[in-house]
């Protein structure tokens, strides 16, 4: 079933060229669960693009199809009659020239500049196969590599030079190639990608990009040295991560120091003294095979003594610190 529909043109106008003043609708037409418009430009002429003299004289017609954004859960359709005009210049170069519709779609596009931005934000927050899904669920009808390509055109954001930069290595493949990223600490945003993890190419960024205050930085020696050859002036902290990896090697340290001094159970009853600091060590995968073998043995005959004096797995795994797993 077609229908077609021949209502009042200012409400189409208004409904789908809000702004667009020249722009005419003549004919509506809802077929297949697709909407289609019909529409014209409204202006006796143009302004020739290279020389901007204004011309009425027309070459030809031809038709633009524009999808644009779906309309109460219908595809929706723009089928637009550009004129191509002479241009009466004898100065200019160019012989014809096509009217613009700039503000409804971009030369050569097939997409409205609406339905594009649409994209674009779907493409920026799912990429490609999760955003063709929710474009598929919304009636856009985009593949993955039409978001992509829309992700990919557009410009680069521009940052000024952050007050606090974060700096940071990161694997590009683990083991052999890293990289640095430079962030900002206010803005949670990436500011830059430098190509190593190295003192040369973070002090070359700092002296192009004057004016950081502080460097949140993790403990390698050659960001230190960089900072201090691009930002002499910036104070250098350690962010907060590295604090408390810090913070917890300095405790692990200081307990496994003093693992003597601790007390052993109350005799009585109670669960029978844990194994001596040499066998109860975590388990070091640069430890000798002989001295981890003897490790093992010794665990594996604390555990069976205790168990032989009635004690349950739980009760053991929590007196001697272990997991339950590690017990059975």
């Amino acid at each position: 079933m077609v229908l077609v529909m021949q209502t009042d043109a200012p409400f189409w106008d208004s409904l789908v060229f809000d702004g667009i003043d020249d722009v005419d609708v003549e004919v509506v037409t809802a077929a297949f669960g697709t909407v289609e418009v019909v529409a014209r430009g409204r202006g006796a002429g143009a302004a020739c693009p290279d020389c901007g003299g204004f011309s009425d004289r027309v070459h030809d017609r031809y038709q633009r199809r524009l999808k644009d954004l779906p309309l109460a859960d219908q595809g929706f359709v723009i089928r637009l009659t550009v004129r191509r005009f002479i241009c009466g210049s004898a100065d200019c170069s160019r012989r014809t020239f096509a009217e613009s519709f700039s503000r409804l779609a971009a030369p050569y596009a097939r997409f409205t500049t609406r339905l594009n931005h649409a994209l674009e934000q779907v493409g920026l927050a799912l990429a490609g196969r999760a955003g063709a899904r929710l474009a598929a669920y919304l009636g856009f009808g985009a593949g993955r590599m039409t978001l992509l390509r829309r992700v990919m055109a557009l410009p680069d954001p521009r940052f000024s030079t952050p007050r606090v930069l974060g700096v940071d290595d990161f694997a590009i493949r683990r083991g052999p190639t890293y990289s640095t990223v430079l962030t900002s600490v206010e803005d949670h945003r990436v500011v830059d990608v430098l190509p190593r993890r190295e003192a040369g190419p973070l002090a070359a960024w700092l002296t192009r990009h004057p004016g950081v205050e502080i460097i949140c930085r993790d403990r390698a020696g050659a960001y230190a040295e960089g900072a201090r050859r691009g930002a002499p002036d910036a104070l250098q902290v350690a962010d907060r991560f590295h604090l408390w990896q810090g913070l917890g090697r300095a405790v692990e340290t200081c307990v496994a120091a003093h693992r003597d001094c601790l007390h052993g159970p109350s005799p009585g009853g109670a669960l029978p003294e844990a194994m001596s600091a040499e066998s109860s060590r975590p388990q070091d995968d640069s430890e000798p095979l002989g001295r981890r073998a003897e490790r093992k043995k010794a665990a594996h005959a604390l555990v069976h003594q205790m168990l032989t004096q009635g004690h349950s797995r739980r009760a053991i795994a929590r007196h001697l610190g272990w997991g339950l797993n590690t017990v059975l």
